[in-house]
């Protein structure tokens, strides 16, 4: 069990369901049936892969109850705070659903953005017209776009791991090894280091595979000249991490370190602007600017970052039109990059985490081109 867990960075899980509770009553709600699993542990600490949760407005007399099945008695024993457990003998959310007519919830809201139309049906099925199902939308991510100190500390914690593994990456390539075992190395090294896992399937994309933004690891062999882009990242605690460096195998030609040079560049444009008060687009725009005006603007190809918590993937955005206004305790990725089909591609990635006056980059590993 990793430091996180055991007490280092302990969650208030009680205070979270409270403010959700008060977000209910403002909304007009009675209750919510929470059904997406990083919510759900957001909420009550439950990692399991089977639950619901069903918070009640702050009006309503009642204690939020967690549902699960069989398979975790003990596990939600251990882990759930704030709520009553019952285990069910039929699916989590049938039983909150049938929980939630029982107790006369008028107006009951589901996230509208995870929950299937098809579970949408029974749900309203089970519920037998004494509950009218309202559609919310993003009401625990606005919450969870802001961490709190023991979420920080998880983060980091997660970075710091993430970043030991580099080195084991680095020993692993060399021309003829193929991308999936150094990929492999990265997640052994992982796994013996405490991780609970990757945050998502590793990257490991070299030669003229690595002009493929997403190109996870492949059999492909590394060759003797060119990019290798390495993304990765941790889950540690229920928290995750995630960063990119790009290395050269062999001579680096007067291109390969002008591309390289344009993109650090870029990102520590994008980092300088990471602020509170600045507009998510706006942090987008200082490094496309820079590459733009270095000539690689048609070769930057996805948005400049994006929020890391519980998912690896959250909000908010840091992409063109994005309006959303950085705060303090918001954490995102900042990872311009260059792709040129048919030779090669550029990514560095940091975790940057945003102060009351600028930011913190959370990720120690160096930006400085590495030749191996």
């Amino acid at each position: 069990m990793s430091g996180a867990e055991n007490g280092l960075f302990p969650m208030n899980y009680s205070a979270r369901q409270k403010k959700l509770a008060e977000a209910l009553s403002l909304a007009r709600v009675t209750a919510i049936v929470v059904t997406h699993l990083p919510n759900v542990r957001y909420l009550c600490g439950f990692s399991g892969s089977a639950g619901v949760l069903l918070i009640p407005a702050a009006d309503r007399p009642a204690r939020p109850i967690f549902f699960t099945d069989g398979r975790y008695t003990q596990q939600a024993a251990d882990e759930v705070q704030g709520a009553r457990v019952v285990i069910g003998k039929r699916a989590a959310w049938a039983e909150a659903s049938v929980k939630a007519r029982q107790a006369r919830f008028k107006v009951l809201g589901f996230e509208a953005e995870k929950l299937s139309y098809a579970e949408y049906q029974q749900l309203a099925g089970l519920l037998r017209g004494r509950s009218r199902l309202k559609p919310l939308k993003g009401t625990v991510e606005q919450m969870r776009l802001t961490k709190d100190p023991a979420e920080i500390g998880r983060v980091r914690a997660a970075v710091e791991l993430g970043a030991n593994l580099f080195p084991s990456a680095l020993a692993a390539i060399r021309p003829g090894v193929s991308e999936t075992e150094v990929a492999a190395e990265l997640e052994f090294e992982a796994r013996r280091a405490g991780a609970d896992g990757m945050s998502f399937e590793s990257i490991v994309a070299s030669g003229h595979r690595s002009a493929l933004p997403h190109g996870r690891a492949s059999v492909q062999p590394i060759p003797g000249n060119g990019f290798i882009i390495i993304d990765w990242g941790v889950i540690l605690a229920g928290y995750c991490s995630d960063a990119t460096r790009t290395v050269h195998v062999g001579p680096v030609s007067k291109a390969h370190q002008r591309m390289y040079q344009a993109v650090r560049e870029a990102q520590l444009a994008s980092i300088d602007a990471v602020r509170p008060g600045v507009e998510a687009a706006k942090v987008d725009q200082a490094g496309r600017q820079v590459l733009k005006k270095a000539g690689y603007g048609a070769y930057f190809t996805h948005s400049t970052g994006h929020g890391v918590g519980i998912e690896v993937h959250e909000a908010p955005r840091l992409a063109k039109g994005q309006t959303q206004k950085l705060a303090p305790g918001m954490i995102v990725t900042v990872e311009p990059g260059i792709y040129i089909p048919g030779d090669g591609g550029v990514r560095i990635e940091d975790m940057v985490l945003v102060t009351g006056s600028g930011c913190e980059v959370l990720t120690p590993t160096p930006k400085d081109l590495i030749t191996l």
